[in-house]
């Protein structure tokens, strides 16, 4: 038996829960009766951040265009990992019960090689792929063949209360250590406002976290197939992790414990300096009523002296199962949700950032969004995790090592040694 369907068996422990869960969680059913010959294709994604009847009005938008075919948008567990244990449960069993499926950018290699996903090269032509950044586009093709639609991107982003450092003439740090020393100073007697706050939860999103740090300090997890894990840079980069939390005392313990909602709720109610999080939390911020609207800014991460900023590469991408009864629906859908104009509105009313770089030039998304062009770059060169087929099984390595690190467990030294022999022995290479 292979690692991947060794894993997949130990998945479907888990199938009954996630299945009934995914069904339960519907979130944009069609809120009319359904002609006799309609088409119902049913879209599984994941919890639609913000406002969810922006989307769901996006859904009917769909319906009214195409007569005959309608869609029920139906919510995954709010956790990646709990997404991805559905989808290839229910994939490799063959399943129909669902037609088109979001995925991380990190799936869909390893859901084509499996042969789940078809085939939507003819959905984007040579001219729309040019207009699509480099990094979702990259991750959707194998082979020279295009097995899903960029949707929406996502890179790891500094949030700021611009009107704190404002007030002491500060411009956002960058460099970590200018991050420290501001955090430190605008904190110093209060116990009400955290310095930092970030997601330091054992799962995925951590990971993403901790390569914006590794990066950052010349580290790495893959080079040239060979795994570098236990380096000098990735030492020095996981100690200042912990350090913020157990020395700096600029993040809260709490922040072991945070996710990507969590940590924007506590900034968004005006409790922290900065934050680490992903563009979609702009938007939130901005809203009416909002306790930092107006008062925040957004700039590139930090990084060590001499060494630039690294962003993680996120988003997620369309795509449409191979067992589907009605693909050519599903291909329609498909189009008009990634389309040029179905991203403009989820930029706009949701906060999910284009793929589409031509979107970035966009007058009403600029008079909207203004810091929306500066982020065009940092997508440019957003930086994408581990390329392997068993990306899924390093995560699962190294979500618990790092967690060890910065719950002062485990000292970075141990944890990177233990995930490197790991991950040596997964990929079965030697040093």
């Amino acid at each position: 038996m292979t690692r991947i369907s060794l894993k997949r068996c130990l998945f479907a422990l888990f199938a009954g829960f996630l299945m009934l869960c995914g069904l339960a969680c519907s979130e944009t059913p069609a809120d009319h009766e359904k002609a006799d010959d309609a088409v119902t294709i049913v879209f599984k994604h994941g919890k639609i951040q913000g406002d969810a009847e922006h989307f769901r009005q996006l859904l009917l938008r769909f319906e009214k265009e195409n007569p005959g075919i309608h869609v029920t948008g139906q919510a995954l567990p709010s956790s990646t990992d709990e997404q991805h244990q559905f989808y290839v449960i229910n994939l490799d069993a063959g399943s129909a019960d669902f037609d088109v499926l979001s995925m991380d950018v990190i799936w869909v290699p390893e859901f084509a090689r499996a042969g789940w996903l078809r085939d939507l090269s003819a959905l984007l032509p040579e001219a729309e792929r040019r207009d699509i950044f480099p990094g979702p586009l990259k991750a959707v093709t194998s082979n020279g063949r295009i097995y899903a639609i960029p949707w929406y991107i996502d890179a790891g982003l500094l949030y700021y209360r611009k009107d704190l450092l404002d007030g002491v003439g500060a411009k956002p740090p960058a460099t970590w250590g200018e991050l420290v020393r501001l955090a430190g100073e605008m904190t110093k007697g209060s116990e009400d406002i955290y310095g930092f706050i970030w997601q330091g939860k054992q799962y995925e999103g951590l990971v993403c976290n901790v390569l914006e740090y590794l990066w950052s300090h010349g580290g790495d997890v893959l080079e040239d197939g060979k795994v570098v894990l236990n380096s000098p840079g990735n030492i020095a980069a996981l100690t200042l992790m912990r350090d913020l939390i157990a020395k700096h005392r600029i993040s809260p313990p709490l922040v072991t414990t945070l996710v990507e909602e969590s940590s924007r709720h506590i900034f968004g109610n005006g409790r922290a300096v900065f934050m680490r999080n992903w563009p979609y939390a702009w938007n939130i911020f901005q809203r009416n009523g909002s306790p930092v609207k107006g008062r925040i800014g957004v700039a590139p991460l930090p990084a060590a002296p001499g060494q630039p900023s690294a962003s993680t590469l996120g988003g997620w991408q369309i795509g449409v199962n191979r067992n589907s009864r009605h693909p050519q629906a599903a291909e329609r859908f498909v189009r008009f949700i990634t389309s040029r104009e179905s991203q403009k509105t989820m930029a706009l009313t949701i906060g999910y950032k284009p793929t589409r770089r031509s979107l970035y030039r966009d007058p009403d998304l600029i008079r909207q969004q203004p810091f929306i062009t500066g982020l065009h770059d940092i997508f440019m060169n957003a930086r994408p995790r581990p390329v392997s087929p068993y990306y899924m099984m390093m995560t699962q390595i190294l979500q618990p090592e790092f967690s060890a690190v910065i719950s002062g467990i485990k000292t970075p030294a141990e944890a990177l040694a233990s995930a490197d022999r790991q991950i040596r022995h997964v990929l079965g290479v030697e040093r």
